[in-house]
């Protein structure tokens, strides 16, 4: 039954566009040259045409309602899936973009035909052409920048209230005090604002495997990390799933994440990123793949020390602030013929080779010493090699 419907209403819209196009057709023939048969036919024989080409249209149209359905059918699941990936705030975007394009195009489309000699058809064309490229563009780029305009002015707002507030009552605390208390006042209104200005700064948002790592605790107390620092929710439910696992090791790092994570929130305060308003995010399964992503909407950097990670986001152009890469800079910089005191503590694995650890952890091979194995021997730099993993420092006795 509802088949039959709509193969009869798109039979009744087809004679309709028949009907329109004859129409349309003899529109042009009256005021242009072309089809000019169309234009000298007798009002009888319009009639006849008339009436024939709607009944053309609307027996296609009967025909190929079934095809129409299917491909109707298609579109829509396709606008529907493409739709899901559009945030709320994109989708206004693009609208009021579409609007501001559409209204540009009725002011400049009269000058431009007014100012150029045009017939009627290239008039008409020109007008439909300068429409349609406004209105993409207007789609376009109010959907790719609208998220950024509509944080410049929220934050262009916040900025101006906080300013007023700040000069109104810095104006009054400092009104008739002594100067102590007027300098304190100041050194107030100043904390505020570098608190503000710390906003402005560059987002980090950290991953799981650097929370579970423990160090960025230490790199915040330093102060060398500025701005907001960003935990994704998704972050958090990663780190609760490995905290609940059945395997002991990966339960102690999830446990430990969460101390870490709740230190750092006691210490510095922390920013939890809610992906519930972000649909393009929650379409998106690999937590890796969300943090990339996430990072590259804030215009941020990701905080993480997991190499292929870095190694994905280097690729997509996301900066990443890896903390093994920071450890390993920071490590003393040890030049071949330098001596050292080291005690030496197992075996290496080439033959008569012996190992030693640096207060930071570096490895140092040291050649022909097997035998002193437990001493504290004085040895000489031969070599330094960078890997990947870290700096390999070789030595021999002296």
């Amino acid at each position: 039954m509802i088949k039959n419907f709509i193969r009869g209403g798109t039979t009744f819209l087809g004679f309709w566009i028949g009907f329109g196009i004859f129409r349309l057709l003899r529109y042009i023939a009256g005021h242009t040259d072309m089809l000019g048969f169309i234009g000298d036919l007798p009002q009888e024989r319009v009639i006849w045409f008339t009436v024939g080409c709607g009944a053309l249209f609307a027996l296609l149209f009967f025909f190929l309602t079934p095809t129409l359905m299917k491909m109707s059918s298609r579109i829509a699941e396709s606008i529907d899936r493409e739709t899901r990936r559009i945030s709320a705030v994109d989708f206004i975007a693009g609208v009021a973009g579409l609007i501001i394009g559409l209204v540009i195009a009725s002011l400049i489309s009269s000058p431009i035909i007014a100012f150029i000699p045009l017939n009627p058809t290239a008039s008409v064309v020109v007008t439909v052409a300068v429409y349609i490229i406004l209105a993409w563009l207007g789609v376009v780029v109010g959907s790719r920048k609208g998220r950024d305009v509509l944080h410049a002015i929220t934050n262009a707002r916040r900025d101006l209230r906080r300013d007023i507030a700040a000069g109104v009552s810095s104006g009054v605390e400092t009104a008739g005090m002594p100067a102590g208390q007027a300098k304190a006042a100041l050194s107030a209104r100043e904390a505020r604002e570098a608190k503000r200005q710390e906003k402005h700064s560059t987002p980090k948002v950290l991953d799981t495997s650097v929370i579970i790592d423990g160090r960025i605790s230490d790199i915040l107390k330093t102060g060398f990390l500025e701005g907001r620092i960003i935990i994704p929710d998704f972050v958090l439910v990663e780190l609760r799933h490995i905290a609940d696992s059945s395997d002991n090791l990966k339960r102690n790092r999830g446990r430990r994440g969460l101390d870490i994570l709740n230190k750092i929130q006691e210490d510095f305060g922390i920013e939890i990123y809610q992906t519930a308003s972000d649909k393009s995010l929650e379409a998106i399964p690999e937590v890796d793949v969300k943090l990339l992503k996430l990072t590259q909407t804030m215009k941020g950097k990701l905080v993480t020390n997991d190499y292929n990670l870095n190694k994905v986001a280097m690729i997509q152009n996301v900066p990443v602030l890896n903390i093994n890469d920071l450890a390993n800079r920071l490590k003393p910089v040890v030049l071949p013929g330098e001596e050292m005191t080291l005690h030496l503590v197992k075996e290496g694995k080439e033959s008569g080779q012996a190992v030693a650890y640096l207060d930071d952890g570096t490895m140092i091979v040291v050649e022909d010493g097997r035998k002193q194995i437990g001493k504290t021997v004085d040895v000489a730099v031969t070599s330094v090699l960078q890997t990947a993993a870290g700096r390999m420092i070789f030595a021999r006795l002296k």
